[in-house]
């Protein structure tokens, strides 16, 4: 939440007033939040009239007035106090915003409005930073959303937290998010996503990170950047930006990660599941739902970690939250107290629930990309090979497409559809009739020396009709999909049959 005037707001976008003189305007206090979502809108907000997927804001820009905007941020006058912004000449951009905002061309006026916020944003976070508010960005091709949730689990004891819902990651999320901060945030966290070069280093400079994060460097949007090279060089964005008093946080299981440590000026600190690092993990095991655990070495500490999220992956993301709360004073015992019970947060993220009648459920249905999908697959497998001596459970994986691989679609489905057979998943369920979606169920049929079966169905009504009539008790289900696919509902639906259910992750243990 901020608090300024009306006539600050628009000093500091370079906008116009329209609808509200200049004497009111120097009066009236934006003290709520920003939102770009008229629903939300609470006394005393700004609000944004963004261009959306299904509407326009400047249509609705009356009715957040009549919920309490003090104000609307625009890109026209819209009949009631606004602070307009003149339309941008620039090339329309493409953001894929979170829930469902944005993923469309953004068109001059959007990108204006955009802009504006991303100014507003930018002189809150120097404020707040002047302040004592310590910003941690997050960037990597995936787990950053994950990653994001465990950091926000392990920072709360050391103070207030300010962390963005699901995946608030783009252009709007991510300015959005920090204008959520108070004078009493003492760590605001940040995810930076990229859709092309230099989009890290622009929101890096809006909110300057004191601590970052690079997860991994993989081949998600890969038909966006055209390379894994171009993805590490954007990625690289982020330790760029970091400035030499602060630190940066590498992932050195990934040899790309590693080498960042030589484009940035501040201190590295080297995270590693395999071998000794300044924060590394011991052996790892996992329980009969894939939950790891290990021992966490850090310095002349090491302490046991048994974590509440499922998947081996969640050990590398659990080590760089770790390692962050370390830096900002944590002790290696709350940080493993934190981290057993962090649970899953954000929707359909590895969110696994086990039913009344046994199926339990692995709701991974908001993204995917190859590595990702891999790490599913793999917790699949795990959950359903179970307990040491207990009895393997049969297995399904619902997959839907993976969004924006451009020419490497086709190879990489098929690849994944051959990855599920040697994993022994005893059901295979390809849900979608597009050529990607093709290549992936032919990959498993052609793998071949396989006792299961595949199928390919049309969408996920027909993907649900098949599991209703043939899915027993007891099996373990993946859903996983990027987000477009809509295997959201599909998950929820699987989850909700059944009779209530029992929520894996709060088991106590």
């Amino acid at each position: 939440m901020i608090d300024l005037t009306v006539a600050q707001i628009a000093d500091i976008v370079g906008g116009e007033l329209a609808n509200i003189s200049a004497t009111d305007a120097a009066e009236l206090h934006v003290t709520g939040t920003v939102e770009f979502d008229s629903r939300r809108v609470t006394p005393g907000g700004l609000f944004l009239a963004l261009p959306g997927a299904r509407a326009d804001g400047h249509d609705h820009a009356t009715s957040a007035v009549a919920a309490g905007a003090v104000a609307v941020l625009a890109a026209r006058p819209v009949g009631v106090p606004a602070i307009v912004v003149a339309p941008s000449t620039q090339a329309a951009q493409r953001s894929t915003g979170p829930a469902g905002v944005l993923e469309h061309d953004v068109d001059g006026s959007g990108a204006a409005v955009l802009a504006a916020l991303a100014k507003l944003a930018a002189a809150v976070a120097a404020e707040r930073v002047a302040g004592g508010l310590t910003i941690i960005g997050i960037t990597g091709s995936s787990g950053k959303t994950s990653t994001k949730d465990l950091l926000a689990a392990v920072l709360a004891p050391l103070g207030d937290v300010v962390a963005p819902p699901g995946s608030f990651n783009n252009e709007l999320g991510h300015p959005w998010t920090v204008l959520r901060a108070t004078g009493d945030t003492d760590y605001l966290i940040l995810e930076l996503s990229a859709r092309r070069p230099g989009n890290i280093a622009e929101l890096a400079a809006i909110a300057p990170p004191a601590i970052g994060v690079v997860l991994n460097v993989g081949t998600a949007h890969l038909g966006e950047f055209g390379s894994r090279d171009a993805i590490a060089r954007t990625k690289s964005e982020l330790p760029q930006a970091v400035p030499r008093s602060g630190v940066v946080v590498l992932n050195v299981d990934d040899p790309t990660v590693a080498a960042m440590a030589e484009v940035t000026a501040a201190r590295v600190v080297r995270v590693s599941r395999h071998s000794p690092a300044d924060v590394w993990a011991g052996p790892v095991t996992l329980d009969e739902l894939a939950r790891p655990q290990f021992t966490l070495h850090s310095g002349d500490s090491a302490v046991d970690v048994r974590l509440a999220v499922h998947g081996d992956h969640q050990v590398s993301n659990a080590l760089c939250a770790a390692a962050v709360a370390l830096e900002c004073g944590a002790s290696a015992e709350q940080v493993a107290t934190a981290l057993a019970g962090a649970g899953p947060v954000s929707q359909h993220r590895m969110r696994v629930s086990t039913r009344a009648d046994g199926v339990t459920v692995i709701d991974d249905a908001y993204n995917a990309n190859p590595d990702s999908m891999q790490a599913g697959l793999q917790a699949l497998a795990s959950i359903a090979r179970g307990a040491a001596g207990a009895p393997r459970r049969r297995s399904w994986a619902v997959l839907g497409e993976m969004a924006e691989l451009g020419e490497h679609a086709i190879s990489e489905h098929d690849r994944i559809g051959r990855l599920a057979v040697r994993l022994d998943v005893s059901r295979l369920v390809v849900v979608g009739m597009g050529r990607s979606m093709s290549a992936m169920h032919h990959g498993a049929v052609m793998e071949g020396s396989w006792a299961g079966q595949a199928a390919l169905v049309a969408d996920a009504d027909a993907a649900l009709a098949l599991l209703r009539a043939e899915l027993q008790p007891g099996e373990v289900v993946l859903v996983k999909a990027s987000n477009a696919a809509g295997l959201g509902a599909l998950a929820d639906s699987l989850v909700a049959e059944n009779g209530l259910t029992d929520q894996a992750q709060g088991d106590p243990r």
